[in-house]
């Protein structure tokens, strides 16, 4: 079904030591924001400030350009709501440094009384593993897909193509087999990350509003190649039909060795994710 994709037949072994009693309790000692400094050049449209607001559903929806480096608020130029209705501007004035910001646990020891995570795909649990290696912002991740088809017959096989940059696609630890979420992002040798990547396809039954995230998706399958690195190659994922008529959603997404999101050097930085929509007939 997929050339690429590895299978393993063995356990894959991760071993975890816990330094939890050597880490700094993080919580309450951060250095309190002295000063307030404009987002760089290039991060906000021409002629506004670094925070925006506008007046949407009844509630007030902040932009905050530059990821809130910012200090001053204006008003942009009304825009028309969803509802049809024009969004209030709310005017804004320059304002203080902001204070301190008030951050939370940084480690399941600190009092939230959830269960550990064991590697397995549970909710209501606590992930400990150490977040790991970040790569400088130009060797981080990124994934296009290149090519798909608008529109499918119920159960016809077609192919999305993908190209990766930055991922090493060469580890992978089987989340079914406990190594989801237990090892931190490694890089390699020439700073980039290793993983691997996903696709999946999912029914959209409402093509205006976000989806259930509960059920699993219709075709989903996780790629490793050993191929990967800092120029763009091509992969491709043969899907073998989809398996009633509508709208689906398909998408791919880098992954580190325990499936999470390569992290990034920055904010502002686009994850290494794509989708494109497909109509089955």
């Amino acid at each position: 079904m997929l050339a690429t994709l590895v299978v393993f037949g063995g356990i894959i072994t991760v071993t975890q030591v816990s330094n939890a009693g050597d880490r700094r309790n993080r919580g309450n000692q951060r250095p309190p924001a002295t000063e307030c400094r404009p987002a760089p050049n290039g991060t906000a449209p021409s002629g506004q400030q670094n925070v925006t607001e506008t007046r949407q559903n009844g509630r007030t929806v902040r932009n905050y350009w530059g990821d809130g480096q910012a200090c001053t608020t204006t008003a942009p130029t009304p825009t028309t709501s969803t509802s049809g209705q024009p969004n209030q501007p709310v005017t804004g004035s320059p304002t203080t440094p902001p204070p301190p910001l008030e951050i939370g646990p940084d480690e399941c020891s600190e009092g939230n009384g959830l269960q550990p995570h064991d590697g397995f795909q549970n909710g209501n649990r606590c992930v400990d593993t150490q977040m790991g290696e970040v790569a400088n912002a130009d060797q981080n991740p990124t994934l296009l897909i290149t090519d798909a088809p608008r529109t499918v017959r119920v159960n016809q096989p077609f192919t999305i193509r993908v190209s990766t940059r930055n991922l090493i696609r060469d580890r992978f630890l089987p989340a079914g087999q406990g190594g989801y979420y237990v090892e931190m992002s490694i890089l390699n040798a020439q700073n980039l990350v290793r993983g691997h990547f996903h696709s999946a396809c999912r029914q959209l039954n409402n093509a205006n509003a976000a989806p259930d995230p509960a059920p699993a998706p219709a075709f989903f399958v996780a790629t490793e190649d050993n191929g990967g690195s800092a120029a763009p190659d091509v992969i491709e994922i043969r899907v073998p039909g989809l398996p009633n008529r509508g709208t689906f959603q398909c998408a791919s997404w880098a992954g580190d060795a325990s499936h999470r999101i390569p992290l990034m050097q920055r904010a502002n930085q686009i994850p290494a994710f794509d989708s494109v929509r497909v109509t089955v007939r």
